[in-house]
């Protein structure tokens, strides 16, 4: 099978370096899960992020205590940063699985050395949005009333009703995507126990391996699965955007009641997921020294993905401003000439400069090439769907059908906490993931480099 490399990346980036063995790389990447000792930078990136951890269960704590009036919200601005970020993290999640799943039933070579960064980051993010509605909610500990089952009390779910098909389809969401990922880093758990050099960590890694001899019927087992579960994640991450589009679309909300949002959604998790996966790709080459796996060729993949899914975001911001424009709805114009000259003005214009105009430069080969750029604007998009997120819930809150009811939204502290905690139990999980598994899928790798020497 023969690999072409992508158009304007040069004959000298190879998918793997040349001098790449199938001994050398599982060997390479086990040695990071096996060492004693975590990197100095490693220790410092983890405690960064447990620290942020710690602000996120203060908050929760100080939360629940005095209710989600500490926040900013209020009426008419009822939903405030907990539910943008839950739009936000979902999105972040769901560009774990548009590498990870779509991309391996393309069978595209860039994505055997990312899809595990893409897959811990999934991981990692499902959490965080998990967290957002409970939060959220006056009485959080009846959360589980979410769950489809009645009681003596006779507290039904309502299945008509938008919310609950989210919970449905994330709950399902995740379950899968845990499944995905244990289907898929299988075999090299069995590497790791097998280079292992000590017993304990033969006994941990030969439990998580559950058996793993890597025999033909194995294998083929394991392909199959993992081939079906691909197909099956790559049209539900479209269904989980789907769903959360439809808990806004559902609504008469100016601003809301529109039937774009589901390949709304679904573009700016292609650019922001993939935005995250780019940043903790860098990263991750630099602080374990994988220049010979993670190659230009990786960077340049994703960087032209991150291009058209801009794109597809721009047709997406011309025809939300198509709609009130042309329309003949009093209350969609007055809403959207307050989102681009109101109090959200500065998050609605800096969004669109970071996630559509900026972007732009990856036209250019040495940009996409060039990974401080590549982090620099990575970073911009990531910022740049966050304000996206903040200005589509809270401008179409402010200014509803009756002008007597019209407010803003000033978030407060513990606004600004909750987000830092997120994030900081994101970076926790995926320091966990990339200490303790193989952060590269040795076994695809090995595929590749297979690849190349048949060609």
């Amino acid at each position: 099978m023969s690999i072409t490399l992508p158009s304007g990346l040069s004959p000298d980036a190879p998918v793997i370096a040349p001098h790449v063995t199938l001994t050398s790389v599982s060997e390479e990447v086990s040695s990071r899960v096996l060492i004693d000792r975590a990197p100095l930078w490693w220790w410092v990136g983890f405690g960064i992020s447990f620290a942020l951890l710690i602000v996120l269960v203060v908050q929760m704590a100080w939360l629940f205590i005095n209710g989600i009036g500490v926040w900013g919200v209020d009426i008419p601005v009822a939903w405030g940063f907990a539910i943008a970020e839950y739009v936000w993290w979902i999105a972040l999640a769901s560009g774990g699985t548009i590498v990870s799943a779509l991309f391996f039933l393309t069978r595209s070579p860039w994505r055997s050395a990312t899809n595990r960064i893409a897959e811990s980051m999934l991981l990692s993010a499902a959490p965080c949005a998990g967290l957002m509605p409970i939060m959220h909610l006056g009485r959080p500990g009846l959360f589980y009333w979410l769950f489809p089952y009645s009681n003596v009390m006779g507290v039904w779910p309502q299945p008509r009703s938008p919310l609950w098909w989210d919970f449905i389809c994330l709950i399902c969401y995740i379950i899968m995507s845990v499944f995905y990922y244990y289907t898929g880093i299988l075999p090299d758990l069995a590497t790791v126990r097998d280079l292992a050099q000590t017993k304990r960590k033969r006994i941990l890694y030969g439990i998580l391996a559950l058996g793993w001899r890597g025999s033909a019927a194995e294998w083929q087992n394991q392909r199959v699965v993992y081939a079906i579960m691909s197909a099956i994640m790559a049209p539900m991450v479209v269904s989980v955007h789907s769903v959360v589009g439809l808990d806004f679309a559902a609504g008469l909300t100016p601003g809301w009641h529109d039937t774009q949002f589901s390949p709304y959604f679904y573009f700016g998790a292609i650019v922001s997921g993939t935005a995250v996966i780019v940043m903790l790709t860098i990263l991750v080459r630099w602080g374990y020294n994988l220049q010979d796996v993670l190659t230009e060729y990786h960077f340049n993949a994703m960087a032209k993905l991150i291009l058209v899914g801009s794109l597809m975001l721009m047709y997406a911001y011309v025809w939300e401003s198509f709609g009130p424009m042309y329309g003949s709805g009093v209350a969609e114009k007055t809403e959207y000439y307050q989102r681009i000259f109101g109090f959200t003005s500065p998050a609605f214009w800096a969004e669109k400069v970071l996630t559509v105009v900026i972007p732009q430069l990856l036209w250019f080969p040495f940009v996409r090439r060039n990974q401080l750029l590549l982090l620099l604007i990575c970073s911009g998009i990531i910022v740049g769907m966050w304000q996206e997120r903040y200005v589509f819930v809270i401008s179409s809150l402010a200014h509803n059908y009756m002008p007597s009811s019209w407010g803003v939204f000033y978030p407060t502290f513990w606004d600004w906490a909750a987000l830092a905690g997120t994030i900081g139990l994101f970076l926790t999980l995926f320091f966990l993931f990339l200490r303790f598994a193989p952060i590269v899928s040795i076994a695809e790798v090995r595929e590749i480099i297979e690849q190349e020497k048949s060609k």
